[in-house]
């Protein structure tokens, strides 16, 4: 699925939670929680823009399992576009805090580009 991010968030919207507690609509763009199909498993992802990161958090809506690296990186060709570096953080033991432990996090910084080594070391 070939695109930027905003053509990425107009096809995913079919996907968007719309009634209850997690509703959202179209014009609330990258913030928003999705029930998303990803092959034969049911997805919630979240995602929000906000104190200067795009954030997605995606967890199994059908079973307490963590996604799987397939699962993830599906979601992130699903949300960001296709230039965009994002991560994973681990952060210091003393600063790790975990709500949910069937949950997973990509960010990408908003206003910088997101430090990586070179792509012949990835």
């Amino acid at each position: 699925m070939p695109g930027t991010a905003l053509e990425k968030l107009i096809k995913a919207n079919r996907w968007r939670i719309r009634k209850g507690l997690l509703a959202t609509e179209d014009v609330d763009g990258w913030n928003g929680s999705f029930l998303v199909p990803l092959d034969g498993e049911l997805f919630l992802i979240r995602i929000s823009d906000g104190l200067g990161w795009k954030h997605l958090s995606m967890s199994n809506a059908q079973k307490k399992v963590l996604p799987t690296w397939a699962a993830m990186s599906r979601a992130k060709d699903l949300f960001f576009a296709d230039e965009d570096w994002c991560c994973q953080f681990f952060p210091a033991k003393e600063d790790y805090v975990n709500e949910c432990e069937w949950c997973l996090h990509i960010w990408m910084p908003l206003d910088e580009p997101l430090p990586h080594p070179s792509i012949v070391l990835v």
